[in-house]
Order: structure tokens, then sequence, then C-alpha cells
């Protein structure tokens, strides 16, 4: 068997692309799908690989490192799901993850495995290259931002790290922005509709999406997730990140 390799010892492309050098690997065994998604991809200005199964991604990332995969949920043999548990198994890159179910339970299992993102088949191409230039953007570094800190916790926008009590936290794109959007905002409630707008900018989606990350930040941040008390349900309208940690009634 091919001993996997991590992400640090994968070449890039030296060439510089318009979309700043961007590297996306699409990962689909339905070759009509992969070769619109590739072409709309290419049209936008990233560097596009392609992969029909879940060994062959696994195979080409190592090659080069992507930037960001586009994963087909329901692969043979091998699904999306244990292809974006080994990805992230080797270093953190962003996932938008494809599924032709809209199924909830398909969502939140993409979710839970890392996925930063979902499009649901049939699909736009349009948006989902939009996707993937809006989970892009979030990947680079906002140097211009201070850190931030409440209640043990911290956020170095510009290092994408977060810490709580000193002790680094592997959180996903979007976990990593929900905590940082909490820490500038606290005492604050927010709808889930506010927090889709204003977290991930998107005027559209799933308001599920939302609680499933704010159940995943909880499992990371807080003591006792199933008694949070820095990240607080307010009932009929959303969530509050309280730093002082009184649990709420």
């Amino acid at each position: 068997m091919r001993q996997q390799q991590p992400y640090e010892s994968a070449p890039r492309d030296p060439s510089p692309g318009p979309a700043g050098s961007a590297r996306v690997l699409v990962v689909d065994d339905d070759p009509t799908v992969a070769e619109v998604v590739a072409g709309y991809l290419d049209r936008a200005g990233y560097v596009v690989d392609r992969a029909a199964d879940g060994p062959a991604a696994l195979d080409r990332a190592a090659e080069h490192r992507p930037d960001l995969v586009v994963l087909d949920l329901m692969l043979p043999g091998m699904d999306g799901l244990e292809v974006c548990r080994r990805l992230r198994g080797r270093g953190p890159v962003p996932v938008v993850m494809l599924t032709a179910r809209g199924d909830e339970d398909d969502r939140v299992l993409g979710l839970e495995v890392g996925a930063d993102d979902y499009v649901t088949k049939p699909f736009s191409p349009r948006e989902l290259v939009l996707r993937v230039e809006s989970v892009l953007r979030r990947t680079r570094p906002a140097t211009e931002a201070r850190p931030l800190g409440a209640a043990g916790l911290t956020v170095d926008p510009a290092a994408r790290r977060a810490t709580k009590e000193g002790v680094e936290l592997a959180l996903t794109l979007r976990e990593f922005d929900l905590l940082a959007f909490f820490l500038r905002h606290p005492g604050r409630a927010f709808t889930r509709e506010e927090l889709m707008r204003e977290v991930w900018g998107w005027d559209f989606g799933d308001l599920s999406t939302v609680t499933v990350h704010v159940r995943r930040l909880r499992g990371k941040v807080e003591d006792d997730p199933a008694r949070p008390r820095l990240i607080q349900t307010v009932w009929g309208v959303g969530y509050r990140f309280d730093p002082a940690g009184v649990e709420a009634d």
C-alpha cells in the first residue's frame, strides 16, 4: 500500500494564476459534472486538478497540494466523508462538499467531518464558483485585524490561530470565523439569519448549518458542551456570546 505523505512534502505549482495561484482539486466520479465544474473554475482563473475517486484524489493531493477541494459525497469505494477525513488528517485544507441529495443528515455529516461548505446537486456552476471564492477569501490572513480575547479564549485573525487557556484549538474555517465574530460582539444576541449573513456573507442558505457549527464550536470551547455557558441559546432569537460564562436559565 502506498504510504500517504503530508501536505508539507507536496510541491506547489510555481506559476501564478489570475485567481492568486489558487489550486482547486475537483473530485467527482461523474465525468460530465467534473468537466463542467472544472471548466467554470478554469475560466474563473483557478488551476484545476481532477480525480474520479478517493484514492486518486489522495494521490493527486499528495502530488500537488490543493488550496481547496471540491469533493463529491457519493464516491465509489471510498466515499467523500472518508476522503475528507484523510485529507484533513494530512493538514488543513478547505473542502466544499457536493451531495446528490438534499437530506439534512447528508449535509450534517459533511459538516461534522470538517467540510467548510456544501452544494446540493443539481447546482448552478456559477454558484459553486462563488462558494469556492467565498471559502478561499476566508482563508486569507486578515493582516490588519487585531487579536481578540475573552473568557480564556484568544483569536489571532492574521495567523488564523485560536487558543483556549493557551492550548491551540483545531477549528475549521467556519468555526474560526464564528468564534471571532462572537468575540467581536460580546453580549449581543444574533439570529441564525444574521450569523449566516454577517459571519459568512450569505444572503441565502440552510439555517441548519449555523446550528451545526454552533454545536461543533461549543464542543471545542465549552467546559461542558451539554450545559454551555459561553455560547448561549437565546430562545426565540438565536445565540449570544457571554464572556462572563454565566449559565442561562
